[in-house]
């Protein structure tokens, strides 16, 4: 499990690595390597999903680690408080990005409007009420991107945590 401490509150993530290994993998590798600390939930779409991951509070994009598999052909499903793996349109450039769905989006799902999909790999066990108020936050253009929050909504440290197991 992973917790996310923002400036909202806390978010609890559990990983799926059954369905999702190297997704999983990856990501908490770039939690160990303090990568998602002091970033921003940079892109925010009420009724869609929340985006982090990828940028600080100035929009300044942070480098990542090469891209990884799309393992959306997984059977896990972009539903509400579920967490993907966000990329380009190029099936298989996940790195870093990801998003929390707060609304079910089945267009996402493998395989997708492309043919891929957008890899899940995991669920907000805790926190859901930070999620909710996460996506209903005013937002604006900024440095060329849409929809960023005008007040950051900051990921002030992300940890992994005991598996209760």
């Amino acid at each position: 499990m992973i917790t996310f401490k923002t400036n909202m509150g806390d978010i609890v993530i559990e990983l799926n690595y059954q369905a999702a290994p190297e997704t999983c993998a990856n990501f908490e590798q770039y939690v160990r390597d303090g990568h998602y600390d002091n970033t921003i939930f940079h892109r925010v779409i009420n009724n869609f999903m929340i985006q982090g991951g990828g940028f600080m509070a100035d929009m300044t994009q942070k480098p990542t680690r090469d891209p990884i598999k799309n393992e959306a052909n997984n059977g896990l499903k972009n539903e509400t408080g579920s967490i993907a793996m966000a990329r380009t349109p190029e099936p298989h450039s996940a790195s870093a990005q990801f998003f929390i769905n707060v609304k079910n989006n089945d267009f996402l799902d493998y395989p997708g409007q492309d043919g891929w999909g957008y890899c899940v790999f995991g669920k907000v066990i805790e926190g859901m009420n930070i999620v909710n108020t996460m996506k209903t936050v005013e937002t604006s253009h900024q440095s060329g991107h849409a929809d960023v929050p005008v007040e950051p909504i900051v990921v002030e440290s992300a940890t992994m945590v005991k598996d209760a197991e």
